[in-house]
């Protein structure tokens, strides 16, 4: 299966509560440092400098829940069961695939780890390349998993 990433954050942002949407770079500290980014033909991968596709839209789906929407791309950041990340999207009936429960996990160093809630084990990461990891090869203690969300 494949679903579309719905990212959850314990505790009541008070942003997520009121349903505004961020826009926001998701910068990784792996490597010479990256941004995640959605491009046009679904692939996700990092990128060292802010471009028009690393730009995300952080969007309430309910309280604590979140979509990753890549605003230039037009696409989500979806992921299969496999934890291969891509991007999907979004038909007048929803999301061509079902929600995929992400957390957002504010760590001790103010960075989020996303872990899905669907599949445990499976979080966003990407190598010291800019590559993504697969879901299920990473760990929240790995710094790969570790972003930073930046205006």
């Amino acid at each position: 299966q494949q679903q579309v990433m719905v990212c959850f954050l314990p505790g009541g942002d008070g942003e997520y509560l009121l349903g505004i949407k961020r826009l926001r770079r998701l910068y990784c500290n792996v490597g010479i440092g990256f941004h995640i980014q959605v491009l046009p033909n679904g692939k996700i991968t990092g990128v060292h400098n802010e471009n028009r596709y690393s730009l995300l839209e952080i969007s309430p789906v309910e309280r604590g829940v979140v979509t990753l929407y890549g605003v230039r791309s037009g696409l989500f950041i979806a992921m299969s069961d496999k934890g291969k990340l891509y991007g999907s999207v979004r038909t007048d009936q929803g999301f061509l695939c079902r929600c995929f429960p992400q957390q957002e996990n504010l760590l001790a160093n103010n960075y989020n780890a996303y872990e899905s809630a669907v599949y445990p084990g499976m979080y966003i990461g990407l190598s010291k390349t800019g590559k993504t990891k697969r879901g299920n090869r990473v760990t929240p203690t790995m710094t790969m998993t570790h972003f930073l969300p930046r205006i």
